[in-house]
């Protein structure tokens, strides 16, 4: 029972709390007084404040404060961090970031050594920027992408969607207007569309896909070209371009490491939650555990022995509940053949369990409609995937998986990065055109660290030497999909 996550204690909590309002409350000599009528509002209580709190008490709820904020923290320190940058760069020469209510385009695939979002993929070209809709709204342009494949994701700081634009959408060309909670300014003329976010803080990331060829690779530049993120006072009623092959790089901090980026820091917590509590209106329902927390950290303001109680037990939460669900096979909707899923990606509401899984393994996902994923660490047999060994995916006749966008089955290393390879192939898919397919319809494909014969290299996705992950993406899936009637083929082992 001790790790049973607080969230779900204070979620129990309020929820009887709603159940007692709900029933009759009965007087002292047992006659049933009258329920409140509808029109009634009934006044709960929360902590009082001063009120003496045991340190076990206060390091449960730390832990629970910590993992339910883990992915709202994450974005703040994002957005910090990167609008201290001079303007719109290439993070290590190799990542696009930029400073807030400003994005930058990469103009190819992204590089194996990117480390500043785990599970990159290898099929669009991508775009990457902050926003701070506190300061201004944020124009962001979409151009005429005829019919090549785009989405942007627009998610809040909760890491849920607020915008729709894409292909799935019939969304047009122009500039649309990014605006905050409150927001109520005039719409300047030549503006597309308006999309309201829930919070001040958020991340924006243009999708374009790719074919794997030099040709493609020059196509779709004049269209990268015409993607940008601006501040509101910098329209002016006309679409503007930017030679993002120009861009300057900038030195990564991180450019050593190989995990992802640390936006979370356990030290730093305590300092950083209450701004995270100020910066992110409640969801309905959520006012009694916000009230939970306030309490606890002032308490913690007074009493050095509680403050330090908080921060052990930030250390522990990150060790013994964030930690873990990095790995894929410990979170989401298990399906046949040991692969995973969720089915709420950018739209976690009040999922506080898997918005964090998620952001700790696969931060910014799409939403199910415009994205499923499926999720692999284990063989068939339940083993863990290593290079050691050598594995095939094959997808029956006719059972590609079936979507208007496109597929890819992408190779991670334990990190959830590619390892470099000589071929430079990280994902195989719809964007490879000379996959092989048997005559009697078969695709096999070929997971290993050492290469098959020359036959199935074509068909073949490097493996790194140690543990790896398989990871399935199907963009703008269709309804067999979506309603989970199609589901991967099992990665056998071979022999």
């Amino acid at each position: 029972m001790r790790h049973l996550p607080v969230v779900a204690i204070v979620c129990i909590t309020v929820l009887i709390g709603c159940e007692q309002m709900k029933t009759t409350s009965t007087a002292e000599n047992g006659v049933p007084a009258p329920a409140p009528s509808r029109e009634t509002k009934v006044s709960i209580p929360g902590p009082v404040a001063n009120t003496r709190l045991t340190e076990a008490y206060v390091a449960q709820i730390g832990r629970t404060a910590y993992f339910w904020a883990w992915p709202m923290t994450n974005i703040y320190n994002r957005v910090q961090i990167l609008s201290q940058l001079p303007g719109p760069v290439l993070m290590g020469g190799i990542v696009p970031v930029a400073p807030a209510n400003q994005l930058t385009m990469l103009t190819d695939y992204i590089a194996p050594e990117e480390r500043i979002v785990a599970c990159p993929n290898q099929d669009v070209v991508y775009g990457f920027g902050p926003v701070s809709l506190d300061r201004e709204p944020a124009v962001v342009q979409v151009p005429d992408f005829g019919d090549r494949f785009w989405v942007y994701q627009i998610v809040d700081q909760r890491t849920d969607s607020f915008a729709q634009l894409g292909k799935m959408y019939g969304s047009k060309p122009g500039a649309y207007l990014l605006v905050g909670p409150g927001w109520n300014g005039k719409v300047p003329d030549g503006i597309a569309g308006v999309f309201h976010s829930p919070t001040n803080l958020g991340i924006v990331i243009p999708r374009v896909f790719k074919e794997s060829t030099p040709e493609d690779t020059r196509a779709v530049l004049p269209l990268v070209n015409q993607i940008a993120m601006y501040p509101l006072s910098k329209w002016d009623g006309k679409m503007k371009t930017q030679d993002w092959t120009k861009t300057p790089a900038f030195k990564n901090p991180s450019a050593d490491s190989q995990e992802e980026t640390q936006w979370v820091d356990p030290a730093k917590f305590y300092d950083q939650f209450p701004k995270i509590l100020d910066g992110l209106p409640p969801l309905p329902g959520e006012e009694p555990m916000y009230a939970t927390f306030r309490n606890v950290w002032d308490a913690a303001s007074k009493n050095s022995v509680l403050q330090k109680a908080l921060l052990q037990a930030f250390l522990q939460a990150d060790t013994e509940l964030v930690k873990p669900v990095f790995q894929f096979r410990n979170y989401g909707l298990p399906l046949p053949d040991n692969w995973t899923t969720q089915i709420n990606g950018a739209k976690f509401g009040t999922d506080y369990f898997t918005r964090t899984a998620v952001a700790k393994s696969n931060i910014f996902v799409n939403s199910p409609n415009e994205t499923k994923y499926f999720y692999q660490d284990l063989d068939s047999t339940g083993a863990r995937l290593n290079g050691a060994h050598q594995y095939t995916v094959t997808f029956p006749k006719g059972a590609l998986p079936s979507v208007k966008g496109f597929w890819s089955l992408t190779m991670y290393n334990e990190h959830h990065f590619f390892e470099p390879n000589k071929l430079v192939r990280y994902s195989l898919g719809t964007k490879n055109k000379d996959l092989q397919i048997s005559s009697d319809g078969l695709l096999t494909l070929y997971v290993s660290s050492t290469p098959p014969s020359h036959d199935k290299m074509t068909n073949w996705l490097p493996a790194p030497r140690g543990d790896f992950s398989l990871y399935i993406r199907t963009y703008w899936p269709e309804p067999v999909i979506l309603e989970g009637k199609w589901t991967p083929p099992p990665v056998i082992k071979l022999k």
